[in-house]
């Protein structure tokens, strides 16, 4: 018998069955409900600045830009066991590419008036971070661990430090920036240069990226990924080509960096290797460790930690006019809160935001059977 209303007692036969993402009425009321939150109230609020205003629009996109890039982490460590602390590299080659392509390609003068400069940017964005990515990538076929972090601490120090910095950024007899006024960045007939309509243009991405990722992880890649990480020895010896399978890794994370440096680049009205520091990569491993794991992961961990600075800066303003030097040493208090945030959970949630996520909806999805 099919229970309609509680997933305890639903038996699937079949794997679709098993792997659906919708499994009864009360997740597809809860998902629908969530996708009118998104792409219905949130704007509508913001629209009329009810409770939402541009401040917090803002801080909704850099979530959403948080996410982004936590997904392609999640993607390497989380579910192929290859640790990176390297990914704002791979952001900013996809920054960079769509930047490039929209103010220095020749494009036809329909493709600008169509306004599919942008978005066409956006897939080369990808694929140019997903090489880029693939090439420090290569290591993996013969390190793992603590060597495979300093290849990819490599590509952050090459890229941005480098081949960024003293080269990319100067195209154009250009200082070290890349000026994007409004109107520069144009999707159809829209142009994109208001908060709104960049949250719309994150939270498609955003929701587009998730699918992607959902569905290669519920097939014969995500599965072979899921075994290389488990035990590499044991799943070459299934017949998996770990190689290839760690490559295309790199490159798929790579791609999602490149698709997050192409969105980065709406947000931004100068473009900058200051962007893309060192610290933003680890600030990326920081978010799925608090997040736990799990594509849900990497959305708690950007809502967790962009909300605890955004919540901390609050805190420090009404304070400045005692002690003016709190927002000088913002930057360092920041730093302070996110190593005590990582530690806190490591000691007392090492699971991360999405394991307790994942007992709340247990208990209410098996009650009164909970225990």
């Amino acid at each position: 018998m099919t229970r309609v209303w509680l997933p305890c007692g639903d038996y699937h036969q079949y794997y679709a069955e098993d792997q659906g993402w919708w499994q009864t009425n009360v997740v597809k009321g809860k998902m629908i409900f969530l996708l009118l939150i998104v792409f219905v109230i949130i704007p509508l609020f913001a629209q009329y600045e009810i409770i939402i205003d541009g401040y917090w629009l803002g801080v909704a996109n850099m979530i959403g830009y948080t996410a982004l890039g936590a997904l392609g982490v999640q993607l390497l460590i989380g579910y192929a066991g290859l640790i990176t602390l390297g990914h704002a590299a791979f952001i900013a080659v996809g920054a960079y590419t769509s930047t490039l392509l929209i103010l220095r390609f020749p494009w036809p003068q329909f493709a600008i008036d169509w306004g599919i400069a942008y978005p066409i940017s956006i897939i080369i964005a990808g694929l140019v971070a997903g090489l880029w990515s693939v090439l420090f990538g290569l290591p993996s076929a013969r390190v793992k661990g603590f060597y495979l972090i300093l290849t990819t601490m490599a590509a952050q120090f090459i890229t941005v430090d480098f081949v960024l910095t003293q080269y990319v950024s100067k195209i154009g007899g250009r200082g070290q920036a890349f000026s994007l006024p409004p109107g520069t960045i144009k999707i159809g007939p829209w142009f994109i240069d208001t908060d709104i309509k960049v949250y719309f243009l994150m939270i498609i991405l955003l929701t587009l990226t998730v699918m992607v990722m959902a569905n290669l992880l519920r097939s014969r890649v995500g599965r072979a990924w899921i075994a290389i990480r488990d035990n590499d020895i044991a799943a070459e010896t299934l017949g998996i080509n770990i190689v290839w399978y760690k490559l295309l890794n790199f490159f798929v994370a790579g791609f999602m960096g490149g698709i997050a440096g192409a969105f980065w680049v709406s947000n931004c009205a100068a473009l900058s290797p200051e962007h893309f520091p060192w610290f933003w990569s680890l600030w990326l491993v920081g978010v799925i460790l608090i997040g736990g794991g799990g594509i849900d992961g990497a959305i708690f961990g950007s809502i967790f930690m962009v909300m605890v600075m955004e919540l901390l800066q609050m805190a420090a303003i009404p304070l400045a006019e005692y002690y003016p030097k709190i927002l000088f040493d913002f930057a360092f208090i920041k730093d302070a809160a996110f190593g005590l945030a990582i530690c806190a959970f490591l000691i007392y949630e090492p699971r991360g935001i999405s394991y307790r996520w994942w007992q709340i909806k247990n208990y209410f999805n098996l009650w009164p059977f909970s225990y």
